[in-house]
Protein backbone atom coordinates (compact mmCIF):
# COMPACT_ATOMS: atom_id res chain seq x y z
CA UNK A 1 0.00 0.00 0.00
CA UNK A 2 1.66 3.40 -0.71
CA UNK A 3 0.87 5.42 2.19
CA UNK A 4 3.19 8.86 1.12
CA UNK A 5 1.65 11.65 1.75
CA UNK A 6 0.20 13.49 -1.10
CA UNK A 7 -2.81 15.54 0.83
CA UNK A 8 -2.06 19.27 2.37
CA UNK A 9 -3.79 21.49 4.64
CA UNK A 10 -3.08 25.03 3.66
CA UNK A 11 -1.53 25.30 6.83
CA UNK A 12 1.40 22.54 5.66
CA UNK A 13 1.66 24.66 2.15
CA UNK A 14 2.34 27.62 4.56
CA UNK A 15 4.66 25.93 6.68
CA UNK A 16 6.16 24.73 3.70
CA UNK A 17 6.03 27.43 1.43
CA UNK A 18 6.84 30.28 3.33
CA UNK A 19 3.57 31.73 2.35
CA UNK A 20 1.42 32.79 4.80
CA UNK A 21 -2.37 30.77 4.92
CA UNK A 22 -4.14 34.36 4.73
CA UNK A 23 -1.71 35.41 1.44
CA UNK A 24 -2.55 31.82 -0.04
CA UNK A 25 -6.34 32.60 0.64
CA UNK A 26 -5.85 35.67 -0.97
CA UNK A 27 -3.89 34.69 -3.93
CA UNK A 28 -6.54 32.14 -4.46
CA UNK A 29 -9.75 34.55 -4.53
CA UNK A 30 -8.19 36.88 -6.22
CA UNK A 31 -5.66 35.46 -8.97
CA UNK A 32 -7.22 31.48 -9.08
CA UNK A 33 -3.18 30.73 -8.43
CA UNK A 34 -4.53 27.28 -6.74
CA UNK A 35 -7.82 25.11 -6.89
CA UNK A 36 -8.11 23.24 -3.82
CA UNK A 37 -9.84 20.32 -2.71
CA UNK A 38 -12.73 20.69 -0.38
CA UNK A 39 -13.59 17.99 2.64
CA UNK A 40 -17.15 17.35 3.10
CA UNK A 41 -16.97 20.46 5.84
CA UNK A 42 -15.44 23.02 2.86
CA UNK A 43 -11.93 22.84 4.37
CA UNK A 44 -9.66 22.97 1.51
CA UNK A 45 -6.97 20.39 0.78
CA UNK A 46 -4.55 20.53 -1.98
CA UNK A 47 -2.45 17.58 -3.99
CA UNK A 48 1.39 17.47 -4.34
CA UNK A 49 0.90 18.81 -7.95
CA UNK A 50 -0.23 22.16 -5.65
CA UNK A 51 2.30 22.29 -3.41
CA UNK A 52 5.59 22.00 -6.07
CA UNK A 53 3.05 24.86 -8.43
CA UNK A 54 3.07 27.47 -4.84
CA UNK A 55 6.99 26.31 -4.39
CA UNK A 56 7.69 27.75 -7.85
CA UNK A 57 5.25 30.70 -7.40
CA UNK A 58 7.04 31.94 -4.38
CA UNK A 59 10.49 31.45 -5.82
CA UNK A 60 9.39 33.69 -9.23
CA UNK A 61 7.46 36.07 -6.29
CA UNK A 62 10.53 36.68 -4.55
CA UNK A 63 12.57 37.20 -8.46
CA UNK A 64 10.08 40.38 -8.45
CA UNK A 65 7.43 38.71 -10.36
CA UNK A 66 3.96 39.88 -9.19
CA UNK A 67 1.28 37.99 -8.03
CA UNK A 68 -0.59 39.17 -11.27
CA UNK A 69 1.59 38.27 -14.16
CA UNK A 70 2.14 34.71 -12.36
CA UNK A 71 -1.38 34.30 -12.53
CA UNK A 72 -1.67 34.43 -15.89
CA UNK A 73 0.75 31.85 -16.60
CA UNK A 74 -0.01 27.66 -16.70
CA UNK A 75 0.99 25.36 -14.27
CA UNK A 76 4.29 24.85 -17.15
CA UNK A 77 5.00 28.27 -17.76
CA UNK A 78 5.90 28.56 -14.26
CA UNK A 79 8.14 25.56 -14.01
CA UNK A 80 9.60 26.81 -16.83
CA UNK A 81 10.77 30.26 -15.59
CA UNK A 82 11.40 28.90 -12.00
CA UNK A 83 14.08 26.67 -13.96
CA UNK A 84 15.69 30.13 -15.76
CA UNK A 85 16.32 32.04 -12.64
CA UNK A 86 17.68 29.39 -10.61
CA UNK A 87 21.26 31.05 -10.43
CA UNK A 88 23.84 31.73 -8.06
CA UNK A 89 21.64 33.41 -6.07
CA UNK A 90 18.64 31.58 -5.57
CA UNK A 91 19.77 28.35 -6.05
CA UNK A 92 19.59 27.57 -2.58
CA UNK A 93 16.18 28.73 -1.68
CA UNK A 94 14.86 26.03 -4.89
CA UNK A 95 17.29 23.57 -3.73
CA UNK A 96 15.82 23.44 -0.17
CA UNK A 97 12.94 23.30 -1.66
CA UNK A 98 13.63 20.50 -4.40
CA UNK A 99 14.91 18.31 -0.86
CA UNK A 100 11.35 19.17 0.91
CA UNK A 101 9.53 17.65 -2.08
CA UNK A 102 11.94 15.03 -2.24
CA UNK A 103 11.38 14.27 1.69
CA UNK A 104 7.61 14.69 1.26
CA UNK A 105 7.28 12.10 -1.54
CA UNK A 106 10.18 9.77 -0.30
CA UNK A 107 11.92 10.35 -3.21
CA UNK A 108 15.31 9.31 -3.73
CA UNK A 109 16.12 10.23 -7.09
CA UNK A 110 15.02 13.52 -6.67
CA UNK A 111 17.45 13.96 -3.58
CA UNK A 112 19.99 12.62 -5.53
CA UNK A 113 19.36 14.69 -8.73
CA UNK A 114 19.07 17.86 -6.51
CA UNK A 115 22.79 17.37 -4.95
CA UNK A 116 24.10 16.41 -8.07
CA UNK A 117 23.07 19.60 -9.49
CA UNK A 118 24.59 21.44 -6.72
CA UNK A 119 27.43 19.71 -6.27
CA UNK A 120 28.52 20.77 -10.00
CA UNK A 121 28.77 24.45 -9.17
CA UNK A 122 29.63 24.03 -5.00
CA UNK A 123 31.92 22.22 -3.28
CA UNK A 124 30.61 19.83 -0.37
CA UNK A 125 31.30 22.44 2.52
CA UNK A 126 29.39 25.20 0.58
CA UNK A 127 26.65 22.41 0.08
CA UNK A 128 26.37 21.54 3.43
CA UNK A 129 26.77 25.43 5.29
CA UNK A 130 24.95 26.95 2.47
CA UNK A 131 21.87 24.34 2.10
CA UNK A 132 21.63 21.29 3.99
CA UNK A 133 21.91 23.64 7.57
CA UNK A 134 19.04 25.21 6.48
CA UNK A 135 17.16 22.50 5.23
CA UNK A 136 17.54 20.59 8.38
CA UNK A 137 16.36 23.74 10.70
CA UNK A 138 13.47 23.76 8.55
CA UNK A 139 12.82 20.40 8.71
CA UNK A 140 13.07 20.40 12.65
CA UNK A 141 10.28 23.54 12.83
CA UNK A 142 8.19 21.25 10.13
CA UNK A 143 8.43 18.09 12.33
CA UNK A 144 7.08 20.20 15.55
CA UNK A 145 4.51 21.69 13.30
CA UNK A 146 3.48 18.01 12.67
CA UNK A 147 3.19 19.02 8.99
CA UNK A 148 5.68 16.14 8.43
CA UNK A 149 6.44 12.85 10.51
CA UNK A 150 9.03 10.98 11.90
CA UNK A 151 9.97 8.87 8.85
CA UNK A 152 10.06 12.05 6.89
CA UNK A 153 12.44 13.27 9.12
CA UNK A 154 14.31 10.03 8.89
CA UNK A 155 14.09 9.46 5.38
CA UNK A 156 15.93 12.87 4.63
CA UNK A 157 18.44 12.67 7.18
CA UNK A 158 19.83 9.43 6.20
CA UNK A 159 20.63 10.58 2.82
CA UNK A 160 22.13 14.03 4.02
CA UNK A 161 24.13 11.55 6.47
CA UNK A 162 25.63 9.00 3.26
CA UNK A 163 26.86 12.47 1.48
CA UNK A 164 28.72 13.29 4.87
CA UNK A 165 30.29 9.99 4.78
CA UNK A 166 31.06 9.46 1.88
CA UNK A 167 32.94 12.82 1.92
CA UNK A 168 34.57 12.06 5.00
CA UNK A 169 36.08 8.52 4.27
CA UNK A 170 37.39 10.66 0.53
CA UNK A 171 39.87 12.62 3.08
CA UNK A 172 40.35 10.50 5.86
CA UNK A 173 44.09 8.99 4.45
CA UNK A 174 45.08 12.51 4.84
CA UNK A 175 47.91 12.78 7.97
CA UNK A 176 47.13 15.45 10.67
CA UNK A 177 48.65 18.22 10.96
CA UNK A 178 48.40 19.11 14.12
CA UNK A 179 49.62 17.32 17.02
CA UNK A 180 48.77 19.16 19.55
CA UNK A 181 44.93 18.40 20.16
CA UNK A 182 43.21 15.20 19.79
CA UNK A 183 39.02 16.05 18.71
CA UNK A 184 36.97 13.49 20.35
CA UNK A 185 33.60 13.48 18.72
CA UNK A 186 30.49 12.19 21.16
CA UNK A 187 27.00 12.41 21.68
CA UNK A 188 25.43 11.94 25.40
CA UNK A 189 23.98 8.56 26.39
CA UNK A 190 20.37 8.34 24.55
CA UNK A 191 20.99 11.73 22.34
CA UNK A 192 20.79 10.25 18.25
CA UNK A 193 20.77 13.34 16.39
CA UNK A 194 24.49 13.59 14.98
CA UNK A 195 24.21 14.81 11.32
CA UNK A 196 25.82 17.97 13.10
CA UNK A 197 28.40 16.34 14.67
CA UNK A 198 28.83 13.84 11.52
CA UNK A 199 30.08 17.69 9.57
CA UNK A 200 32.22 18.67 12.16
CA UNK A 201 33.90 15.84 12.36
CA UNK A 202 34.29 16.23 8.19
CA UNK A 203 35.31 19.31 8.69
CA UNK A 204 38.02 19.18 11.42
CA UNK A 205 39.73 16.46 9.43
CA UNK A 206 40.19 18.98 6.84
CA UNK A 207 41.41 21.47 9.00
CA UNK A 208 44.02 18.77 9.48
CA UNK A 209 43.32 17.58 13.04
CA UNK A 210 42.99 14.26 13.90
CA UNK A 211 39.39 13.07 14.88
CA UNK A 212 38.23 10.17 16.83
CA UNK A 213 34.60 9.88 16.40
CA UNK A 214 32.49 7.92 19.00
CA UNK A 215 29.50 8.27 17.40
CA UNK A 216 26.16 8.52 19.50
CA UNK A 217 24.67 7.44 23.08
CA UNK A 218 28.58 7.41 24.36
CA UNK A 219 28.64 6.95 28.35
CA UNK A 220 31.16 9.08 30.50
CA UNK A 221 33.09 6.57 31.97
CA UNK A 222 33.88 5.50 28.47
CA UNK A 223 34.89 9.16 27.67
CA UNK A 224 37.06 9.38 30.44
CA UNK A 225 39.37 6.27 29.56
CA UNK A 226 40.13 8.27 26.42
CA UNK A 227 42.29 10.53 28.76
CA UNK A 228 44.60 7.41 29.02
CA UNK A 229 45.17 7.39 25.42
CA UNK A 230 45.78 11.03 24.63
CA UNK A 231 47.34 14.09 26.85
CA UNK A 232 45.57 17.01 25.18
CA UNK A 233 41.52 15.84 23.83
CA UNK A 234 38.60 18.54 22.41
CA UNK A 235 35.70 16.51 23.22
CA UNK A 236 33.75 17.87 21.37
CA UNK A 237 29.56 17.14 21.33
CA UNK A 238 26.49 18.20 20.24
CA UNK A 239 23.45 18.40 22.63
CA UNK A 240 19.84 17.98 20.74
CA UNK A 241 17.55 16.18 23.20
CA UNK A 242 19.57 15.07 25.99
CA UNK A 243 20.69 15.30 28.30
CA UNK A 244 17.33 16.29 29.92
CA UNK A 245 17.23 20.54 30.01
CA UNK A 246 16.83 19.84 33.83
CA UNK A 247 20.20 17.37 34.18
CA UNK A 248 22.04 19.44 32.10
CA UNK A 249 23.90 21.50 34.20
CA UNK A 250 25.05 18.42 36.63
CA UNK A 251 25.91 16.44 33.79
CA UNK A 252 28.48 19.84 32.83
CA UNK A 253 29.40 19.56 36.68
CA UNK A 254 30.44 15.61 36.64
CA UNK A 255 32.37 15.95 33.14
CA UNK A 256 34.46 18.80 34.69
CA UNK A 257 35.34 17.25 37.80
CA UNK A 258 35.67 13.42 36.66
CA UNK A 259 37.64 14.34 33.30
CA UNK A 260 38.85 17.88 32.70
CA UNK A 261 39.57 19.00 35.95
CA UNK A 262 42.33 16.29 35.82
CA UNK A 263 43.67 16.62 32.79
CA UNK A 264 44.54 19.08 29.90
CA UNK A 265 41.30 18.81 27.60
CA UNK A 266 38.56 20.89 27.07
CA UNK A 267 34.88 20.45 26.14
CA UNK A 268 33.03 22.48 23.40
CA UNK A 269 29.18 22.04 23.45
CA UNK A 270 27.05 22.73 20.74
CA UNK A 271 22.99 22.51 20.44
CA UNK A 272 20.07 23.51 21.47
CA UNK A 273 20.52 22.48 24.70
CA UNK A 274 23.61 24.96 25.43
CA UNK A 275 20.88 27.57 26.35
CA UNK A 276 19.99 25.97 29.66
CA UNK A 277 23.50 25.50 30.21
CA UNK A 278 24.17 27.75 33.50
CA UNK A 279 26.90 30.56 32.80
CA UNK A 280 29.05 30.41 36.23
CA UNK A 281 29.73 26.39 34.54
CA UNK A 282 31.72 28.14 31.80
CA UNK A 283 35.23 28.28 32.01
CA UNK A 284 38.73 27.88 30.61
CA UNK A 285 37.66 24.27 29.81
CA UNK A 286 34.57 24.66 28.94
CA UNK A 287 32.85 26.63 26.26
CA UNK A 288 29.07 26.95 24.24
CA UNK A 289 28.77 27.64 20.81
CA UNK A 290 25.26 28.87 19.34
CA UNK A 291 26.25 27.35 16.20
CA UNK A 292 28.22 25.23 13.58
CA UNK A 293 29.45 28.09 12.10
CA UNK A 294 30.70 29.35 15.37
CA UNK A 295 32.33 26.24 16.28
CA UNK A 296 34.57 26.42 12.43
CA UNK A 297 35.66 29.86 13.23
CA UNK A 298 37.11 28.24 16.04
CA UNK A 299 38.74 25.93 14.91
Amino acid sequence: MNNIKSVFSIKDLENLSGIKAHTIRIWEKRYNILEPMRTGTNIRMYDSLSLQKLLNITLLHNHGYKISKISNYNASKISELAKEIINEKSAKNHAVSAFKMAMMNFDQTLFTTTYNELLSKKTFKDVFSEVFIPLMEEIGLLWQTETITPAHEHFISHLVKQKILVNTEAIQSTTPIHEDTVFVLFLPSNEIHELGLLYLNYVIIRQGYKTIYLSESIPMDNLKDMTNYFDSICFLTYMTVEPDKDKINDYIKEFDQDILSATNSKLWICGRLTNYIEEPLLNSSIKVFNSLFEVLTEI
